[in-house]
Order: structure tokens, then sequence, then C-alpha cells
């Protein structure tokens, strides 16, 4: 694969980036120190903006690293930090990459998440090479998978107590989305829209 390490990507709402020191309180109000943010989710909440400062300068660590991939998700209209999406797992020998994400409460089911998705799916598989691309949520969080199917991803199966959060050991349903999966849904895209534009 052709790592690129956390590049600056746009969507027509967002912007994914980098964190920055200045983004530690708004982080910690928007998500990490939120209990229902982080119910589903392998890391317990932030317990004030000391974690998240400190959290920020580990990212900031190993941002030098080009396999490293973790995104702020920003508004572009002000700038405000509202979540993270970012690569937990690559496994070269295979191509394939292991997304998370998670955004404030206040900004659920707006498809923001997804759009942040859908931009990133497309940054690993035009420009970093990956061919497979999962993601999994504990089955108590449905809507997490629905951001998955929003984004082209198919419903693998169950994993059976086979994650853990920080509500316990938990079933865990398993997505992905191969690149050719993606380029049909593309081509298929572009298609519609040309017939659209032409009629």
């Amino acid at each position: 694969m052709n790592h690129l390490g956390t590049q600056t990507l746009e969507t027509e709402r967002l912007i994914l980036r980098k964190a920055k020191t200045s983004d530690a309180e708004k982080m910690f109000e928007n998500w990490t120190g939120d209990p229902e943010v982080t119910k589903y989710l392998t890391w317990n909440r932030h317990q004030g903006i000391e974690d998240s400062k400190a959290y920020i300068h580990y990212l900031q660590e190993n941002y030098s690293q080009p396999d490293f991939y973790q995104w702020i998700i920003e508004f572009k209209d002000n700038g405000e930090p509202i979540g993270n999406i970012s690569v937990g797992r690559v496994l070269e020998n295979i191509r394939c990459v292991h997304i998370g994400y998670c955004i404030g409460r206040k900004w659920w089911h707006q498809g923001i998440t997804s759009e942040a998705f859908a931009r990133v799916i497309r940054f690993l598989f035009d420009q970093v090479g990956v061919n497979r691309i999962e993601a999994r949520h504990d089955v108590a969080n449905p809507h997490s998978g629905g951001v998955m199917i929003k984004c082209g991803l198919i419903r693998e199966g169950i994993l059976r107590q086979a994650g853990l959060n920080t509500s316990g050991v938990c079933d865990m349903a398993v997505y992905s989305i191969l690149k050719r999966d993606w380029e049909d849904t593309d081509r298929q895209s572009n298609s519609s829209a040309i017939q659209t534009f032409t009629k």
C-alpha cells in the first residue's frame, strides 16, 4: 500500500484534519467527555480536558508515521471539531484496514458521520491502495451499522462475544467493502448522474 498518513480531506460540509492542541476543550465538550457517545466504544470517556489534551498529544506524536490515520471531523462553516474517524488496524498482507468513528450527540442522525466515512473510503481506495475496508459495531448499537450500510459496506455476519467495550463483552456485527464493490457503485452513480443531466 502507498501510505500517506493523515492528509487533510474535504467534503461539502466538513474538513477532516489532524488534531490541534486548541481542540481539547471542544473535543471534551462535544464527544470525549460524553458517556452516551462512548457507551459502545473501546475507550472510556475522558474525565476532564486534561485527558483530551493527553489524547491530542498522543495523536501529534504519531502523525509522522505514514500508516497512522486519525482525523478530527470539523465543520467548514464554523471550524468546530465535532468528532473523529480513524484507521484502527492495518493488515498489510491483505491490504485491509479497519475503520472506527464517533461523533458528538448533538450531531447524530444528520448524515455527518457517513459523509466523513465516504470521503475516507475514497481516499483509502484511490490514493492509499487499500483493497478491503472493514468496520464493526456492538449489535446493541445498530445506528453505527446504518452508517456502514449508507457508505456501501456489506454486513458479513455476527462474531459472538468477540468484542469488549465500555459496556462489557459484546457480539460484534462485521461489515466490509472491497475496492471492486466501491468502483462498481461509483460507476453506477456517475452513469445515473450523466443520464439525469442529459434528459
